[in-house]
């Protein structure tokens, strides 16, 4: 495997006995070593969203490594049992299961050109972890992580809302980030969602965003900072679906940004959240859009992928999600899903 990371056997790192209160009851493993997949157990172990966190890899000594790396440094986290193992029986009891294994993306390649070495993988992958966790809930991060949820939603034969992917919550992150920064206001005060796929032909929607509760679009300027006008709107649009690659060419790959999303995914499925999040999960029927895995906001919880919002969008909008889908649609059938 990959995900950065391998697949996984027998060896483990364990942090020794279980003492003390735990801040969470959860099981969560992680599915590939790499740098994605350990950054999102760290980060998982920061928030204490688990009590028990599992990374899995084919790669014995590199996941034994990353185990034993992360349990010398549980004293200064809530307290928590890491294990690292080439077993897959080790994901066996998972409250979730977060895949982040995977081909790595090259400099200069879409995530769409990523989808044909990856699903073989997930079509391997996806029946050896329902065997050993069929109620887990499954997380999707591996790139092209919408197809990637639509195969492994075909090969699992599990229900929708128990296997969806990170989608857009990434996406979503950095559209905040960077209307904030041109505004000059806090992040946390943006609220503001990506739709369709996690890449190319992923959707801005700038008809719902607010910035504290003011109707982005009827916001006008803040301080002396230049208005968000349609030619600011389209380039942070731009450098929403950019950024990764500008992150790939200068360090190689992506996985701190990645690894807090999916950590905060997981955090709103052990604790029962109810969060609005824009995962990727099967849609149908949602504007006219059916039988395809895309991002849109959705409520999450310990059931997993729970309803779709009917968020506002413009005509325009509506439009490109269309477009994203058909999109994604085809990269899909292309691939015999």
């Amino acid at each position: 495997m990959g995900e950065q990371g391998g697949e996984l056997g027998d060896s483990s790192a364990v942090t020794g006995p279980r003492v003390g209160a735990t801040r969470s009851t959860a099981k969560v493993a992680v599915v590939g070593a790499g740098s994605v997949g350990a950054t999102l157990a760290y980060a998982v172990l920061m928030r204490g969203a688990a009590r028990e966190v599992v990374l899995y890899d084919v790669d014995a000594a590199k996941v034994r490594a990353q185990g034993l790396d992360l349990a010398h440094g549980i004293q200064f986290m809530p307290m928590a049992h890491v294990v690292g193992s080439d077993d897959i029986a080790a994901c066996a009891g998972a409250d979730v299961v977060v895949v982040t294994a995977g081909a790595k993306q090259r400099q200069g390649e879409t995530r769409i050109d990523l989808a044909g070495r990856t699903v073989g993988l997930t079509r391997t992958l996806m029946p050896q972890l329902v065997e050993v966790a069929p109620d887990a809930i499954y997380v999707m991060v591996t790139n092209p992580v919408d197809v990637v949820t639509y195969a492994a939603l075909q090969v699992s034969g599990l229900p929708r809302s128990q296997v969806f992917g990170s989608g857009a919550v990434l996406d979503s992150s950095r559209f905040r980030y960077l209307i904030s920064q041109r505004l000059g206001v806090a992040v946390q005060n943006v609220h503001a969602y990506i739709a369709g796929e996690h890449g190319d032909t992923a959707v801005p929607l700038w008809s719902a965003a607010t910035v504290g509760g003011v109707p982005l679009l009827e916001l006008g300027p803040l301080d002396d900072r230049a208005p968000l006008t349609a030619q600011v709107r389209d380039e942070i649009a731009h450098d929403v679906v950019h950024s990764a690659y500008e992150i790939i060419a200068g360090k190689g790959a992506t996985y701190y940004a990645i690894a807090l999303a999916a950590s905060r995914i997981v955090e709103a499925v052990v604790n029962d959240e109810f969060r609005v999040m824009p995962v990727s999960s099967l849609v149908e029927d949602y504007r006219g859009i059916s039988d395809v895995c895309l991002s849109v906001p959705t409520m999450v919880s310990h059931a997993g992928a729970g309803r779709l919002l009917p968020t506002p969008m413009s005509d325009a909008e509506l439009t490109a999600l269309r477009r994203s889908a058909d999109t994604l649609r085809a990269a899909a059938r292309q691939l015999g899903l």
